[in-house]
């Protein structure tokens, strides 16, 4: 479809794809899902001053062809980003980075599917100068669909490691999908900014045009716990510095930059001291948090306190799930660990010694009974858990 009628002379655009926020003027897309249906309120959304409705079996395709139409009419540089990990992380970095420069749009919050793209893209208006989208990825092919709705000229995979692999079918298989984003930029005479130290970016971008970073270390002064950050941090730098932002400048920004979302959360509750990490994880991701607490990494004046470990199950692992829950207890039985504290069935065909919960709120009944005082605590797991309602028992 043409979609210059709705474009055209606009400086901006109010989509939704909820009808509880529409007004006048708003453009109403009536998506269909597994619990709802938005063709159910499509004649209230009439009432209520849309000024377009997207229905029927295609809404979903019309939505992203909005998205495409919109972004070549604002015909602004975007800087596409994904990973298996660290990729919200360093869309914040880069955001706070180019921010101190540019009028820039970014993705919010996790909007960065089939359906997030999209209403990124549709967030941007005429006044913003670049944007940053992120793209995340469950099966094969979820990349190649994104970067062809928001024709990034720029592009950062963060990394790749073992995560949604029963989506996937394998590690091979997320390193085809992520390349999908170096594939877009190849065709399209567009360039990425990669980790040199990375071999596995090395061998997905070949030829591609590159703008190269080191691993470096983490700086001093930033809000972020981890080492597993400082790649995080130097992207961003790297960003930074080819869009025209000094050095100095992008540092100060990530210094400022306080994190949220219960990502690299550092807490201090009345009784302990709290790693929260608990958005996402992947075996990639946990072992990295593992090695980064356990060399104290992430807070060395806490160092000498005992520690504990809390962490949720990982999801999506489809056959490997034993192995890799596994390898996890094996690093912690290896580390001698003062506490660990496991929640998810997939521990339980594990050899862990330790007190496995079936859910987050029957660990929250055990803390309240028996609870944890004067440790250093690192909580991760996959999102499903909902480990952050363990906080107010810590």
């Amino acid at each position: 479809m043409d979609w210059n009628f709705l474009i055209k002379n606009k400086e901006s655009l109010h989509v939704t794809t909820d009808s509880r926020k529409v007004t006048s003027g708003s453009i109403f897309v009536a998506l269909k899902g597994e619990h709802f249906d938005g063709n159910d309120f499509v004649e209230q959304a009439r009432k209520d001053g849309a000024e377009y409705i997207i229905s029927g079996e295609n809404a979903l395709r019309d939505l992203q062809d909005l998205a495409r139409a919109w972004r070549r009419e604002l015909a602004l540089p975007i800087l596409g980003i994904t990973g298996t990990n660290g990729k919200t992380t360093t869309k914040e970095l880069c955001a706070a980075v180019l921010s101190t420069k540019y009028n820039l749009y970014y993705t919010q919050g996790n909007l960065n599917n089939q359906i997030g793209v999209p209403l990124t893209l549709l967030s941007i208006t005429r006044a913003h100068e670049m944007a940053i989208v992120e793209m995340g990825a469950s099966h094969p092919g979820d990349i190649k669909e994104l970067v062809e709705i928001a024709e990034p000229n720029y592009g950062l995979i963060t990394n790749v490691g073992k995560a949604h692999l029963q989506g996937f079918g394998s590690f091979e298989g997320v390193m085809r999908t992520k390349a999908e984003l170096y594939d877009f930029l190849r065709a399209h005479n567009g360039f990425c900014f990669r980790n040199i130290d990375n071999p596995y970016l090395a061998q997905m971008a070949g030829d591609l045009k590159t703008v190269e970073y080191h691993t470096g270390t983490m700086p001093s002064g930033t809000h972020l716990v981890g080492g597993y950050n400082a790649e995080n941090v130097s992207a961003a730098i790297c960003v930074g510095r080819y869009f025209g932002v000094s050095e100095e400048a992008a540092l100060a920004a990530i210094r400022a930059y306080i994190p949220s979302n219960n990502r690299s959360q550092l807490m201090q509750t009345e009784r302990n001291t709290v790693v929260v990490d608990a958005y996402n994880a992947n075996p990639t991701s946990m072992t990295a948090a593992i090695n980064a607490f356990d060399k104290s990494q992430i807070i060395n004046h806490k160092s000498q306190m005992p520690k504990a470990y809390i962490l949720g199950a990982m999801r999506e692992l489809g056959e490997y799930s034993h192995l890799e829950h596994q390898n996890i207890v094996n690093m912690l039985l290896e580390r001698k660990a003062d506490r660990v504290l496991l929640v998810g069935e997939e521990y339980k065909a594990t050899t862990a010694p330790y007190p496995i919960f079936n859910n987050v709120d029957d660990l929250c009944a055990y803390l309240q009974a028996e609870p944890l005082s004067g440790y250093t605590i690192l909580l991760k797991g996959s999102r499903s858990n909902q480990l952050e309602k363990v906080i107010p028992f810590l």
